[in-house]
């Protein structure tokens, strides 16, 4: 008896559901033999990272949830940065540049808010928040745009171009704000001098239904941004020619090339909307939580995208949902290393091997397992119905 893997006939929406579920209990289960191993009872270290990330119930109906709102706001960065790689996943473009191109819109973002004031004095707070948000759109576009055109017209390979800018953009980051725009009132620390507040991005405002009260927190509008640029995406890919395009290119690429699709120019704008993403995630970093360009804009937010959008199966509107549990993940691997003294790591483990059951499981939903009786092995018969020869 052997087990062999059989493709089947059609995808099957059960399979879709439940085999993404069986995956990550099989990864919390792992998870929690290595738990033992450090010494730790995994069901409680389960519920001190949930409560890390989500709070208690208590708190989430008096409204005044701080677990949550940490979790939504460190959200916000991988919703847009799950975007960007994910629309450029959907064409098979295998952009791994997004921290980079989260950078260099956080880049961008500063400069206006530091120094265009001083070029072109007058202008009113919202509109110098909204060439901020221009700008780093645009930044991120044009440093997804180098990688793209080389695939484009030299078929260089975009995964080793992608992560190699990467680099550049974080040196390049770092090189700024501890040398030409370093606060020289900064004590030391390298970081640039903090925006104007008139140019931070808004708070959202407590909400008020009746007499219940949410209290929001540090949540900024780029929550907003994020669920406005999910819809987008989610209406490019299924309502657009575009996206048909898109699709058809990612699927099958020869087939999209006989119908006539021009894959080069299809490749350029996918990856300046990618960019442009990520740059916006950057956007998000200096204009809502850290209001100047320092150490930990970049904490690996384009690198953990990749694993919300394959876990997201490439949806927008699941890349919500992912970015919000991964977030959860981080803000209650920190809650572990406070309340239980263990290793922050805890977290990315357990977002790895998520990852690892969730992707490796992936393929029973296009294959199933059938199982292979050997057959009886044929037993000669005596019997023959030739006549025998004559005497």
């Amino acid at each position: 008896m052997r087990l062999v893997l059989e493709k089947r006939l059609q995808r099957s929406r059960s399979a879709e559901f439940l085999v993404p579920l069986i995956a990550v209990g099989l990864a919390l289960i792992f998870c929690a033999f290595l738990l033992l191993a450090f010494g730790a009872d995994p069901v409680e270290t389960y519920r001190a990272m949930w409560q890390g990330a989500f709070g208690t119930w208590a708190e989430f109906t008096s409204g005044n949830s701080y677990a949550l709102n940490e979790t939504l706001l460190k959200a916000i960065p991988l919703i847009l940065a799950g975007l960007a790689v994910g629309i450029a996943f959907r064409m098979l473009f295998w952009n791994i540049g997004a921290e980079g191109q989260l950078v260099w819109g956080a880049i961008a973002a500063t400069w206006v808010a530091l120094f265009l004031p001083d070029v072109v004095g007058g202008l009113p707070s919202w509109m110098v928040l909204a060439l901020m948000m221009v700008t780093a759109f645009l930044a991120g576009a044009i440093w997804g745009m180098i990688p793209a055109a080389l695939k484009a017209y030299l078929r260089v390979n975009e995964i080793i171009t992608t992560l190699m800018l990467n680099y550049v953009a974080l040196l390049w980051m770092q090189y700024l704000y501890t040398g030409p725009w370093k606060d020289p009132a900064g004590f030391g620390f390298p970081g640039t001098a903090q925006f104007p507040r008139e140019f931070w991005l808004a708070r959202i405002a407590p909400i008020e239904i009746g007499t219940f009260t949410l209290q929001l927190g540090r949540i900024h509008y780029g929550i907003v941004i994020g669920i406005i640029a999910a819809a987008v995406i989610w209406l490019i890919l299924a309502r657009t020619k575009w996206g048909l395009e898109i699709k058809v290119i990612g699927e099958n690429p020869q087939a999209a090339r006989y119908a006539g699709m021009d894959i080069a120019r299809n490749i350029i704008l996918v990856m300046l909307i990618s960019g442009g993403l990520a740059g916006l995630a950057g956007f998000s970093q200096v204009a809502g939580v850290a209001h100047r360009l320092q150490n930990g804009i970049a904490v690996g937010d384009g690198f953990t995208a990749i694993i919300v959008a394959w876990l997201a199966k490439l949806n927008p509107w699941a890349i919500i949902l992912v970015s919000v549990l991964m977030a959860g993940l981080t803000t209650g691997g920190d809650q572990l290393q406070i309340s239980m003294g263990l290793p922050a790591a805890v977290s990315g483990v357990l977002q790895g091997s998520i990852l690892f059951f969730v992707l490796g499981a992936n393929v029973f939903v296009n294959y199933r397992l059938r199982v292979v009786r050997p057959q009886p092995a044929a037993v000669p018969s005596t019997y023959s119905d030739k006549p025998e020869p004559a005497g």
